[in-house]
């Protein structure tokens, strides 16, 4: 008979299995602390608690590392909403606002909230993580998003609209408080957004959902007639 596993054994399993887990979490935040460029994978290393030899194990070299964080932290949230809507075939709106706002939500309260900073001050340099990080993280994001609007639209729940044009409107200002998060936000200034920035991702996204609602003939004749007034 096979000796049992010992309670050391099992242990120094669960480790390894959290390892990939552990040196993410701590590449994220020194990335968005000091920057990719100026962070050193020894410093990942050392953070997650295990040696340099032990990360390039895990992670080939420091731009595999950065992608693998792009992919765990947000490419992964977006396959899953992906997965979500499809499940979901209620009225357009509701199922736009629940997604967005539960995801967004999620997303600025968590560290990963600092990827798009991360990004947004460090691919130029590394146009290799810039492709990734389109493939990956824009395109599949925008799809979604168009994909409702075109479903709304398709439906009869929203007025006809420039797809692509509603998609930025929808989504830059989310990205855009995320940003705020990890700059002005970290040095204490332009408050306004930090104190209640869930109610206004739910204000944002509410105008812009009432904004696409298909209205009525005599709706819009009334509100024609405000304007002439």
């Amino acid at each position: 008979m096979a000796p049992l596993p010992s309670d050391n054994s099992e242990i120094r399993r669960r480790r390894k299995e959290a390892r990939p887990a552990e040196l993410l979490d701590a590449a994220l935040a020194l990335f968005v602390e000091k920057g990719f460029a100026a962070t050193r994978s020894e410093e990942v290393a050392r953070a997650a608690g295990v040696s340099k030899g032990t990360l390039y194990l895990y992670f080939p070299s420091k731009e595999e590392l950065l992608k693998a964080v792009i992919q765990h932290y947000i490419a992964n949230e977006i396959a899953a909403g992906a997965e979500q809507v499809a499940a979901n075939e209620g009225p357009t709106s509701a199922v736009m606002e629940q997604l967005l706002v539960g995801w967004w939500t999620r997303m600025y309260q968590s560290p990963a909230s600092g990827v798009f900073k991360l990004v947004l001050t460090e691919v130029r340099n590394f146009p290799e993580i810039a492709q990734f990080y389109s493939e990956r993280v824009v395109e599949p994001g925008e799809a979604l998003v168009a994909g409702l609007l075109r479903r709304g639209i398709e439906r009869g729940e929203f007025a006809p609209t420039e797809v692509d044009a509603a998609v930025h409107t929808i989504l830059m200002p989310l990205v855009l408080l995320c940003i705020h998060k990890h700059t002005l936000g970290a040095c204490g200034s332009a408050k306004g957004l930090d104190a209640d920035p869930i109610g206004f991702m739910r204000a944002h996204l509410h105008l812009v959902l009432k904004g696409l609602e298909r209205r009525s003939t005599a709706q819009s004749g009334a509100a024609s007639a405000r304007r002439a007034a």
